[in-house]
């Protein structure tokens, strides 16, 4: 088996993957700021590093996965202010909502699940650390971070500021550089706020994350705090760059050792069905597709490449994932043996490439032929059913797609009721063909067609699946 290769945001490279510790991994990925539903950026960013930590753990590293909620932000204040509701309850609904929709998706749960409002102490702490060293300073809005102390500032993104990023500031001739970021915004009227030996007021968002690191993951006395830093590219800069140029000058650590970031996600309006519209939130499409075939999709692509989000391409997806289920009602029932080695080999050394799920899935693709051609010549072959089923196991261990019952994957969509009736149109076609009324089972057989549903006679009794 190849050795785990990953690609490093700052040496714009593959690199061999070599922890801190070994046989154990730290990763912080940055996590959503909780003010509204979910979208398709969150769950592309969420698949990338559940696949990441599935490899690492293939690989056989204890890996300990953080991904914190941001659940104070201007947005969310702005969101306080326009639904007349608090804080905590803002905050608690899209936390809830978020975990429900990463459960769809089959996301491993994470190790820590840090709250930057539960965290405020350690943030402080370093804040007045920052001040203490002239690295931070005072003005009549903020305490902001001189970026011209750090000597390294720019060297994870490789830029020091742009356009876009200062034009969000707003112009404040108290700073004393363009790019200095605040670390506390000071309390202004309905704000919400906290106590500071600097000031009442609230963190900025780039302290949030190096102080969780600091104070729940970073090892000490090491040149790395943790193994992995993570997000989406578009964290890259300012957000990263400031986060490792904070707990530089804080702590004489450099933050991560190995920075990863996942591409964006693009909706293409023009392949989009009125049902799921131009919509971004994840919440939506998840009303028509089941969240396997959305993780399905979603790992089609690399996970640094930018993902031009369409329908057309999600149903193709999904027939293709609709092959492995094939496949898994072949073997329905039958006990599992243990993984063919050359495909177990094959696909870790294709995901040990830089998670390369392109080549992973079509190593899927030939196994789902090969198992077709094998099964048709002889269609009891138990030894190779057991192997496929092992197989099958070890994609939703590494992938977190296949784990489904064979048949209730293909009734997706369809209501407890239209199911009862659907169950009970099936025992009456069974009465007719036991009766020998062939016309009024093929009545039933023509009805449950018209209904989009399709039957399977199997040895096991009548199966069905929506077409």
């Amino acid at each position: 088996m190849n050795k785990l290769h990953i690609y490093d945001s700052v040496k714009k490279e593959k690199v061999e993957f070599n922890p801190i510790v070994e046989g154990k991994v730290k990763i912080y990925v940055c996590g959503p700021t909780v003010y509204d539903d979910s979208h398709l950026g969150h769950a592309r960013s969420a698949i990338a590093f559940d696949l990441l930590h599935r490899v690492l753990k293939a690989n056989n590293y204890e890996v300990i996965m953080t991904k914190n909620f941001t659940d104070i932000d201007d947005k969310i204040i702005k969101k306080m202010h326009d639904t007349s509701k608090s804080l905590e309850e803002i905050t608690t609904t899209y936390i809830n909502a978020y975990k429900a929709d990463m459960k769809a998706l089959n996301i491993l749960d994470n190790t820590i699940e840090p709250k930057a409002t539960e965290n405020l102490e350690v943030m402080k702490n370093m804040i007045e650390n920052l001040i203490s060293k002239d690295i931070a300073y005072k003005t009549s809005d903020s305490v902001y971070f001189d970026t011209s102390k750090d000597s390294s500032y720019g060297t994870l993104s490789h830029k020091s500021s742009d356009e876009n990023s200062i034009a969000r500031v707003e112009i404040n001739n108290e700073k004393r550089n363009p790019s200095d970021f605040a670390l506390w915004k000071f309390a202004k009227i309905n704000d919400v706020s906290f106590e500071a030996p600097f000031g009442l007021g609230r963190p900025g968002w780039h302290i949030e994350c190096s102080a969780m690191i600091e104070k729940h993951l970073a090892y000490k006395n090491t040149t790395y705090q943790i193994d992995i830093h993570g997000g989406g590219a578009d964290l890259l800069f300012p957000h990263h760059e400031n986060e490792a140029a904070q707990t530089r000058c804080s702590s004489g650590q450099n933050l991560a050792k190995y920075w990863m970031h996942n591409g964006f996600v693009n909706i293409d309006g023009e392949k989009m069905s009125k049902s799921l519209g131009n919509s971004f939130f994840l919440k939506d499409v998840l009303k028509s597709y089941s969240g396997e075939v959305i993780r399905f999709y979603l790992m089609s692509a690399h996970y640094r490449a930018n993902f031009n989000f369409n329908e057309e391409d999600l149903i193709a997806s999904k027939k293709r994932l609709d092959k492995l289920y094939r496949v898994k009602k072949r073997v329905y029932g039958i006990e599992i043996s243990s993984v063919n080695k050359k495909f177990e080999e094959d696909m870790l050394n294709a995901l040990n490439d830089d998670m390369n799920t392109s080549m992973a899935l079509s190593i899927i693709d030939e196994m789902i032929n090969i198992a077709n051609d094998k099964l048709d010549v002889n269609p009891k072959d138990k030894n190779l059913k057991k192997e496929l089923i092992s197989n099958i196991n070890f994609i939703e261990e590494i992938l977190g797609v296949g784990g489904s019952d064979a048949y209730s994957y293909f009734q997706f969509g369809i209501d407890e009721s239209t199911k009862d009736k659907i169950e009970d149109l099936i025992n009456q076609r069974n009465e007719a063909k036991k009766n020998k009324d062939f016309t009024n089972a093929d009545k039933i057989r023509d009805e449950l067609t018209s209904m989009e549903i399709s039957l399977m006679d199997t040895i096991n009794g009548t199966v069905w699946e929506k077409l």
